[in-house]
């Protein structure tokens, strides 16, 4: 697979707005690496409040970005109908520049290694070609709960 647009994003992971981190993905080797970009917008919703008049992307914003990308390493189109990656675990995460509207992160996600359902992720994301956040994330691929007849309102509690 070469590079995915929003329209094929949106067949790999089940996120929407206002939470789906991803622009783009311009290069895509599953289950090996992924590329792709998050173009950062003043119109973003967490802006109104992180901080007025001094509007910065909150860490967590990169790291669920990233995380994202790492879904769609491990995830082929359709398959989120099916099943949900969901974030297990953030290690060595470090921050080393801010991003503000107008920047570009450039994210990439590396296959550290995987075993049945479970998986650990090395990503990088910069701005300009400045390192501005690293981590390496672990996730778990379950099948969809709603396909059990689980109450979501328990899975969310």
């Amino acid at each position: 697979m070469g590079a995915l647009d929003i329209r094929q994003i949106f067949e790999v992971l089940p996120h929407r707005y206002p939470i789906l981190l991803i622009d783009r993905i311009t290069e895509l080797e599953p289950m090996v690496r992924v590329r792709g970009y998050k173009n950062i917008t003043y119109n973003e919703p967490v802006f109104m409040g992180h901080f007025p008049g001094n509007p910065l992307l909150p860490g967590v914003y990169m790291l669920e970005a990233m995380a994202q990308l790492g879904g769609t390493v491990v995830l082929e189109p359709g398959e989120f109908t099916r099943k949900t990656p969901y974030l297990a675990g953030i290690d060595k995460a470090k921050f080393r520049r801010p991003v503000i509207p107008g920047d570009r992160l450039d994210m990439e996600v590396t296959m550290l290694r995987h075993r049945r359902n479970i998986g650990w992720v090395s990503t990088v994301a910069m701005v300009d070609g400045q390192l501005a956040c690293s981590a390496e994330l672990s996730f778990s691929i379950v099948s969809d709960p709603r396909m059990f007849g689980a109450d979501s309102s328990v899975l969310h509690a």
